[in-house]
């Protein structure tokens, strides 16, 4: 890979280096207006010029991705035209085997999980008997209190 140059690059470069160099040139009363803008203008190149860097930093890994990539493309590309029909319908039965078992396995599962919900509205039901147990006793302390204030 060449060396790559980044047209915003040069392009705010140039500008950096012209104004710096209008700076010695025009009146001093320009000075300061042109002390600001070169300093954004150096400013902004380092910064195209680090935006420059940083994409050949990226782009160096990508090309290696690529490469790769390719290299895995072409051996599966090798191994699939030396199956045969044999290996094929041997690895499709396993593949169903394995699909079936897993069907099965998610059967019991969903069996399972009816199960445990039959149990939680179990659950609630003797804890809403307990609830009404409570307040019954409640209301059994409160008649007693008021049956006792009226006795005396």
């Amino acid at each position: 890979m060449g060396r790559q140059y980044d047209t915003p690059t040069i392009v705010t470069s140039c500008l950096a280096i012209s104004l710096t160099i209008l700076y010695f040139v025009l009146p001093e009363a320009l000075h300061f207006t042109l002390t600001v803008f070169i300093a954004a203008s150096w400013f902004l190149a380092a910064i195209c010029w680090l935006a420059l860097k940083s994409t050949q930093y990226m782009h160096r890994f990508e090309a290696h991705e690529h490469e790769e990539k390719k290299k895995l493309t072409s051996h599966s590309s090798g191994q699939t035209l030396q199956m045969t029909s044999n290996q094929i319908s041997q690895a499709k039965s396993e593949l169903n085997a394995e699909l079936d078992s897993l069907r099965s396995s998610l059967k019991n599962k969903d069996d399972e999980i009816e199960s445990l919900k039959s149990e939680i509205s179990n659950l609630n039901t003797l804890v809403e008997i307990e609830k009404l147990k409570v307040d019954l006793a409640n209301l059994k302390t409160l008649a007693a209190k008021e049956s006792n204030k009226k006795k005396k």
